[in-house]
């Protein structure tokens, strides 16, 4: 579970980072580009740590799936970047994808 918490706070950390990356204006506002620098290097170094014991497909999986889905919400709500249909429909296909690797993989965990 210790693992899942720290793939959890990764996943928050690479969203902090990819929304700063957007308020950084291609790294003009110095602020925002150093919180993009440092969110990802905690994003990485937790997701490091949770593989510890979640096979990295699966950690991948969700972390990309999830950080997709959670940056689509706050491109919504923070910088109106509403998802079209197509959009939507990729989202519910990626959420998709990581449940059936997440309930039907035998990928066992260490």
């Amino acid at each position: 579970m210790k693992s899942y918490t720290f793939l959890i706070c990764a996943i928050l950390a690479e969203a902090l980072g990819t929304t700063t990356l957007k308020l950084s204006e291609q790294f003009t506002k110095p602020v925002p580009a150093i919180v993009t620098v440092l969110a990802y290097a905690t994003a990485f170094c937790l997701l490091s740590l949770s593989l510890k014991t979640i096979p990295v497909g699966i950690a991948y999986a969700i972390w990309a799936a999830v950080g997709i889905v959670l940056i689509a919400i706050i491109g919504a709500i923070a910088f109106k970047q509403t998802p079209d249909l197509p959009a939507l429909i990729g989202l519910v296909l990626i959420i998709a994808g990581v449940i059936i690797i997440n309930v039907f993989s035998k990928m066992s965990v260490h």
